[in-house]
């Protein structure tokens, strides 16, 4: 095993692997450990165990006590530790979509980094496409293909000089890509 360094700004480690913090690392091992069906065996069998030693006990409130406050703790915790996965994986989806709309010739480029804008725009741009996705519907439905790539939020028959033709300004909701590698 590698010695790692101290990285104030958590870049990379002395072997230039990706620094994570002791946090992360508990994260992302409590996740995959809690996520094993051994993992959810031991908590069954705990449940049983307990339910057996109830007659020894009497039922009574500490021994009532006692799953109710383990439960508690291990709910409270494994609340941050799937958020942070959550969020992990989030972040890593967006990524690769923002990559493969990067490399996609005729992909807006707009759209990158789009969980960013405002919730109005958002609307806006999910009202568009809801409409496009109407109309591709209604296409095949009465026979016609529903392959292609329309502009988004353009009326049928706009001419447009360009699919790639940014001049006017076009917002998220009905912008071309630019013509990627000749930027």
């Amino acid at each position: 095993m590698k010695a790692k360094t101290h990285n104030p700004r958590g870049e990379h480690d002395a072997d230039g692997s990706p620094h994570t913090s002791f946090f992360e690392r508990l994260a992302k091992a409590s996740v995959r450990l809690t996520g094993h069906p051994l993992t959810f065996g031991i908590a069954l069998a705990t449940i049983i165990v307990w339910c057996a030693t109830g007659p020894f006990f009497g039922f009574s409130d500490t021994w009532q006590l006692v799953i109710n406050t383990a439960t508690t703790i291990v709910t409270f915790l494994m609340v941050f530790l799937i958020q942070n996965a959550q969020n992990r994986d989030n972040e890593a989806i967006q990524l690769k979509l923002d990559e493969l709309i990067r490399a996609t010739e005729a992909a807006h480029n707009a759209f990158l980094d789009v969980e960013e804008i405002s919730e109005p725009e958002l609307d806006r741009i999910k009202l568009n496409f809801g409409e496009l996705a109407r109309k591709a519907r209604d296409d095949v439905r009465s026979g016609k293909s529903d392959l292609g790539c329309p502009e988004v939020g353009r009326n049928p028959g706009h001419n447009v000089a360009s699919r790639h033709d940014l001049s006017n300004n076009r917002t998220p909701a009905s912008a071309g890509s630019k013509t990627k590698g000749k930027e």
